[in-house]
């Protein structure tokens, strides 16, 4: 049995160590990351399906998630927050253009791009419809 563990342990040592290696940001996202965020000083770091780097972190209870290029420039900073939390303009767009459909996500997002929005994702069969509004109630996408 002694020798069946040693193997074992070996194996998930290594691909752990792989797994964070290939997790961890190039210098250049931690160094914008940190003028963006200083202090937070211990992000999870993941690389999402575009290819960004993401930072998971928390500033006063509240989760965020930030996406850098490997050039280490920002993307965009997302909340996860309540739908009674939606601006009020907001609520009266989707309760008028929305109203049959099921929220499953609400986000408020910083974008380099795009400036803040809200990212409310509505669920369908199949892909789920990601709606973008302005905090007037403008749709931005």
């Amino acid at each position: 049995m002694k020798k069946l563990l040693i193997p074992i342990f070996v194996i998930v040592l290594a691909f752990n160590c792989n797994t964070n290696a290939s997790a961890q940001a190039p210098d250049a996202v931690k160094k914008t990351f940190q003028s963006k965020y200083p202090g937070e000083n211990d992000p999870d770091w993941h690389k999402d399906a575009n290819g960004y780097y993401e930072a998971n972190f928390k500033i006063d209870g509240i989760k965020y998630r930030a996406d850098f290029k490997a050039d280490g420039s920002w993307v965009e900073t997302e909340t996860s927050i309540d739908k009674k939390d939606l601006p009020k303009a907001i609520k009266k767009v989707i309760e008028s253009k929305f109203k049959d459909e099921d929220i499953t996500e609400v986000e408020k997002v910083q974008s380099a791009t795009k400036g803040e929005f809200y990212d409310v994702e509505f669920k369908q069969k199949g892909k789920n419809k990601d709606v973008e509004f302005r905090a007037d109630g403008t749709i931005i996408n």
